[in-house]
């Protein structure tokens, strides 16, 4: 339903737009050329997402299951960890489904306006999961750090307060992004060197000199990503060299909570910081990063999560023995 909202008011904007723009842009459908020209190697990759794919996807399903119905799955970590799952999973609908059919059609248009469509949501829930990372180390720094004063910090309220928080950032940052693009005209070459619409590919097609726009891109996409990562690196160092100093029973528990969060860390954050941290130039590795990070690694994030939590798994196996009972 919230999608549904954002797109109308999106298209709205688009629409807004039109008028400016007539005599600017002309573009109207961008041609994807897709992850590779080789009909041997789209099959095989074609076979591997879809089976990695139906897969991984319903197992985020079920942890957003799991967490919503076991009672004892309350505390703020798994609120979070279920918001995450949910964030993936949300965020893997807007490419793969759209490349898995391109695999297999001889035409890989995209409209001018879906292209943006799928800009935003791509950023919007993506700058939304970032986000989202800093609260959950936000959290586990006052669990190990400060944990008399959990409880008090993590209250219900606070957590639905940085949830709006990081919905209403993702946005922000999404919609910045757009604002850049629409300003731009169109009028040329409308062939996209990838599998779907993202920032570079789509800059590099305007009918302009991009210069001052791709500075703001990287700014905007670039140095947060960047800053987050190193950020969120930082207040792990810290949580790690606090455990380590301390004798309490959690202790194996806790380096094993922020090692798991680290993984995801460097999954979410490495490529992003490959693709937009840097000049908006083609490089032969581009579209295999590009794969991994808007397809493999959201949809693995909360597997891994619950693969290394002893909580989420005995609650798995005990809704899995309900359901066969």
């Amino acid at each position: 339903m919230e999608e549904t909202i954002i797109t109308t008011l999106l298209l709205d904007v688009l629409q807004a737009e039109d008028m400016e723009n007539d005599n600017r842009t002309v573009v109207k459908e961008f041609i994807l050329l897709g992850l590779t020209q080789s009909r041997d190697t789209q099959l095989l990759v074609f076979v591997l997402v879809l089976i990695f794919y139906l897969i991984i996807l319903p197992g985020n399903f079920l942890i957003i299951l799991t967490i919503r119905s076991d009672p004892g799955l309350t505390a703020p970590l798994y609120f979070f960890l279920g918001n995450l799952a949910f964030l993936d999973a949300s965020y893997s609908f807007i490419v793969a489904p759209r490349m898995l059919v391109d695999f297999v059609s001889e035409k890989k248009i995209i409209s001018y306006r879906g292209c943006i469509t799928q800009l935003f949501f791509l950023h919007f829930l993506g700058g939304g999961e970032g986000l989202l990372l800093v609260v959950m180390a936000f959290d586990r720094y006052i669990a190990i750090c400060w944990p008399l004063h959990y409880s008090t910090v993590m209250n219900p309220r606070v957590c639905y307060a940085l949830l709006l928080a990081l919905w209403l950032g993702g946005f922000i940052h999404s919609i910045i992004q757009v604002a850049l693009i629409l300003r731009l005209p169109f009028c040329g070459p409308n062939q996209l060197d990838n599998f779907f619409c993202d920032v570079p590919q789509v800059i590099k097609l305007a009918c302009t000199d991009t210069f001052v726009v791709e500075l703001l891109m990287v700014f905007n996409s670039g140095l947060m990503t960047l800053l987050c990562f190193l950020g969120l690196l930082a207040s792990y160092a810290v949580i790690l060299c606090r455990v380590h100093g301390s004798s309490s029973e959690g202790k194996s528990k806790a380096v094993s909570t922020c090692t798991t969060h680290i993984i995801v860390i460097f999954l979410m954050f490495g490529p992003g910081i490959f693709i937009y941290t840097r000049p908006f130039r083609a490089f032969p590795a581009d579209k295999v990063v590009s794969l991994f990070h808007t397809v493999i690694f959201p949809l693995l994030n909360p597997v891994i999560y619950t693969l290394r939590n002893q909580e989420v798994k005995a609650s798995m196996r005990k809704l899995f023995n309900q359901h066969i009972a």
